[in-house]
């Protein structure tokens, strides 16, 4: 039985050992073939997101290796595909490059990043251990398109410089923009590298339209390679990625100064929560077509292994990709061998062939940057924000300043204060009703819904939409006394109370100062439908004794009768 026990729970934290064992031999050609495909994207996007991060392009493939084999093993998902992503790729290198002096060692770089993609793994055991997976819930949809938006058009103008072959010296998106114009102006962009890029983005584009299947950026890439060696592109000043280093890096402790782990750590924070949040919409995606339950918490241990093992090895952090998940599944992938395939693939190119890109162009690598940061930005999104509520469109366009003008991990800060923010407003102000009773419908509805609406002469029936705490209380005191005051003076105002879920103990001074105030006044403060735990809670601060159990009803309709017994009133459609 204990023996069991133990590998239950081995089982229940590497997922991977599960699948092993369940694996069916009519699987394996269609995963190593998926494989197979998906290494013709791992390679090139891995090598244009590490420049994108800062960091030496080979770091991409290292990375790549070790997220996919740690994920194979620790993730719970059959289909996720995990590696270097283009919404990280910026807030690594916003947390790194400011550590790294002008023209530092890229030694340095590398393992700043590796201990940053080390802390985020540390975060997210710990968040996992902790149960925190309701945290990616933090950025709202509406903040997230704008951050993502904002995003996108932070990595474009950022690529643009090497696409038209010359380079940009700035931290931020305006002296971005402004380098690029001043570059251009000045006569710095090269006509050879202008058309590998823009002739590498149009390709890319094309394909994917028309012809999907096909991987748009492998064939992109042969093309480049072709070009460089075709028109000698390295004699017209267009730069190469060169040979890359052989072999397999050992595993490595970074070291890194007591002084920059503050910073480090901050960063940490956004990439876990970004990594989190997009983890768990892919992984609800992909699992909604193929019958799969989403388990957040073993997701976040699935990352954390994956992050640990790419920062022992001289990568940074990773989440998520749902255009390489999408490929893999589109290429008949059934479970983590695909990914255990594409990494024995790039580990074989790079210990046996590691100059198989070194005359890929440069502007090519930007151009793969610029098209997947084309795929961040939603714009019919926003566009739906616009027309269906304006109030989150706000916030969208909020958060993609916040990324733009603040910079990429601000932003991030920006995106979730948004959401918290836009939770708070809800609950402080709430949509509040009077209620009154329509001919041909049952119950009681809104009078400004419905200004037919028939009334007791002397009873008003309110309704709050939201739980009753220190910051919304006092809307609603004031809400009931103008009721109050009304002509005539009502004899009872009863709380349509089913949506009050929670009240606090701030909340419950008021309502008992209140029921005095209308006490001396000649109304009755009556409540009906409260939830049995909010009840509980009024009996325990004494409400109840203070309001009269008289005045607590379970139904509207039970204390509207209540009231009709009382008076002996009828209904009216005088308000």
């Amino acid at each position: 039985m204990a023996q069991r026990r133990r590998t239950n729970s081995l089982l229940g934290v590497m997922p991977g050992l599960e699948a092993a064992a369940t694996y069916r031999r009519s699987w394996l050609a269609k995963d190593i073939v998926a494989g197979i495909v998906l290494s013709t994207l791992l390679v090139p996007q891995g090598m244009a997101y590490a420049e994108l991060a800062g960091l030496p392009p080979i770091t991409g493939l290292y990375t790549s290796i070790l997220c996919l084999l740690a994920y194979a093993v620790f993730g719970p998902s059959r289909i996720l595909v995990l590696g270097p992503d283009s919404s990280l790729g910026p807030m690594i290198a916003a947390t790194v490059l400011p550590l790294v002096a002008a023209g530092g060692d890229p030694a340095r770089a590398v393992a700043l990043a590796s201990m940053l993609a080390i802390m985020v793994a540390v975060i997210m055991i710990l968040a996992s251990v902790a149960k925190l997976g309701f945290i990616a819930d933090l950025i709202s949809k509406p903040t997230m398109i704008g951050y993502m938006n904002g995003l996108a058009l932070t990595i474009l103008v950022g690529q643009l410089p090497k696409l038209f072959g010359f380079s940009v010296d700035s931290d931020n998106f305006f002296g971005d923009v402004t380098g690029f114009v001043t570059g251009v102006a000045d006569g710095k962009a090269n006509g050879a590298a202008v058309a590998v890029g823009v002739g590498g983005i149009a390709l890319i584009l094309v394909m994917q339209r028309w012809v999907p299947k096909i991987p748009a950026v492998l064939v992109m890439v042969v093309l480049a390679i072709a070009a460089a060696s075709a028109f000698g592109l390295a004699d017209r000043d267009v730069s190469l990625v060169g040979e890359l280093p052989q072999g397999f890096p050992p595993l490595t402790i970074p070291h890194v100064g007591a002084d920059d782990l503050a910073l480090l750590f901050a960063g940490a924070l956004g990439i876990a929560l970004v990594s989190l949040t997009d983890t768990i919409s892919t992984a609800s995606s992909f699992a909604a077509r193929t019958g799969q339950e989403i388990r957040g918490n073993q997701e976040m241990i699935g990352i954390g292994a994956a992050n640990l093992a790419a920062g022992l090895f001289q990568g940074f952090p990773v989440s998520t990709s749902g255009s390489r998940t999408a490929v893999a599944e589109r290429s008949g992938s059934k479970t983590q061998l695909t990914g255990v395939t594409g990494a024995v693939l790039i580990l074989v190119m790079i210990v046996l062939l590691p100059g198989l890109f070194r005359n890929l162009p440069q502007p090519a690598l930007a151009a793969i940057v610029i098209t997947a940061s084309l795929s961040l930005a939603d714009i019919p999104g926003t566009a739906r924000l616009w027309h269906q509520r304006k109030t989150e469109f706000s916030l969208s366009i909020v958060a993609f300043l916040g990324v733009a003008v603040l910079g990429v991990l601000p932003g991030i800060a920006v995106a979730v204060l948004l959401s918290v923010f836009n939770i708070f407003r809800r609950a402080w102000w709430p949509y509040q009703a009077v209620l009154g009773r329509v001919p041909g419908l049952e119950g009681f509805h809104d009078v400004t819904v419905h200004p037919d609406a028939r009334h007791l002469p002397g009873l008003a029936i309110y309704r709050f939409d939201a739980p009753l705490f220190f910051a919304n209380v006092k809307t609603f005191r004031d809400n009931v006394r103008r009721l109050a005051r009304t002509d005539p003076k009502p004899r009872w105002i009863l709380i349509a109370a089913e949506p009050i879920t929670d009240v606090d103990t701030t909340a419950a001074d008021v309502l008992f100062e209140l029921d005095h105030e209308l006490d001396a006044q000649g109304t009755s403060l009556v409540f009906a439908e409260l939830k049995h735990p909010v009840r509980m809670k009024i009996d325990r601060y004494g409400l109840a004794e203070a309001i009269e159990p008289a005045h607590f009803f379970g139904t509207v309709e039970e204390a509207v009768a209540g009231y009709i017994e009382h008076t002996g009133v009828h209904w009216t459609t005088d308000s």
